[in-house]
C-alpha cells in the first residue's frame, strides 16, 4: 500500500502535463506574433465576425465585444459572438473571431457534435468532480470497489467531452478559414497561412487536454487496480 499522497500511477499524467504546457506555450507565443501583424484589408475582428455571418444569412446573431484575452465565444442560447479583441486589426484577432463565427455557423447547422456537446456540458461540468469523491472515498476511506469503479465511470465524462470537443473545434477552424478565403476578408495566402498557424496552435491545446483527460483516467484506473490486488 501506498502513501496517501503518492502513487506510482500518478508518473502516468506527466507527459500530459508537459504537452498541456507546449500546448499552451504554443498558442501564446502565436498569438502575440500575430496580434502584432494587421490585415491588409483593415478590418477589424469585430467587422470580419459580421461579414461571415451576414454571408451565411446569420443577420440574427449579435456580435458584442467582451473583456478579457482570448475570452472569445458563441453563446447558442443567446445567438451571442462575443469578441474580446473586436477593434483589433490583427490577423490574430481576426483569426479567432472567425472561428466563433464558426461555431454559429455550426449552430445554423445544426451540426451534430456541436449538439452533443451542448447536450453533454452539465455531464461534464458536474459528473467529473463527483466521481474523483466517489473514487477516493471508495479507495482512501471504506474500500469499497464499487463506489471506486462508479467514480471511474463519472470522472470519464470529462474524458468523452473531450472527445467530442475535437471534432467541433477542429470543424469550427476548418470553416473559418475556408469562409474568410471565400469572403475576401483575407486577401493574401501569407495571410491566410498565418491565421491558420494560431488556430492550430489553438486545436493542439484541445488535443492536450484529450491527452490528459485519457491519462488522468488510466492513473485512477491503475490506482483502483494495484488496491484491488492488495486487498
Amino acid at each position: 500500500m501506498y502513501g496517501f499522497f503518492w502513487h506510482p500511477a500518478m508518473l502516468v499524467v506527466i507527459p500530459g502535463l508537459l504537452l498541456a504546457l507546449y500546448a499552451q506555450y504554443k498558442v501564446m507565443s502565436a498569438y502575440r506574433k500575430y496580434s502584432q501583424v494587421g490585415a491588409s484589408t483593415g478590418m477589424t475582428a469585430a467587422q470580419a465576425a459580421r461579414r461571415l455571418l451576414d454571408r451565411s444569412g446569420l443577420y440574427n446573431v449579435k456580435v458584442e465585444a467582451v473583456p478579457g484575452h482570448l475570452s472569445d465565444h458563441y453563446d447558442p442560447r443567446t445567438k451571442t459572438l462575443r469578441i474580446s479583441a473586436a477593434e483589433s486589426t490583427s490577423l490574430a484577432a481576426i483569426g479567432v473571431a472567425a472561428h466563433e463565427a464558426g461555431h454559429a455557423l455550426q449552430d445554423a447547422e445544426k451540426y451534430p457534435m456541436l449538439a452533443l456537446r451542448s447536450a453533454v456540458v452539465p455531464i461534464a461540468q458536474f459528473a467529473p468532480p463527483i466521481g474523483i469523491i466517489l473514487f477516493f472515498v471508495g479507495l482512501l476511506f471504506i474500500h469499497s470497489q464499487p463506489l471506486w469503479t462508479a467514480g471511474l465511470i463519472l470522472f470519464s465524462a470529462a474524458l468523452a467531452f473531450s472527445l467530442i470537443t475535437l471534432p467541433v473545434e477542429f470543424d469550427a477552424s476548418s470553416r473559418a478559414i475556408r469562409v474568410l478565403r471565400d469572403s475576401g476578408i483575407v486577401v493574401a495566402q501569407k495571410e491566410l497561412d498565418s491565421i491558420q498557424t494560431v488556430l492550430s496552435a489553438a486545436a493542439l491545446t484541445y488535443v492536450a487536454a484529450a491527452i490528459m483527460s485519457a491519462l488522468e483516467l488510466l492513473q485512477y484506473f491503475l490506482m483502483a487496480r494495484s488496491a484491488s490486488n492488495d486487498r
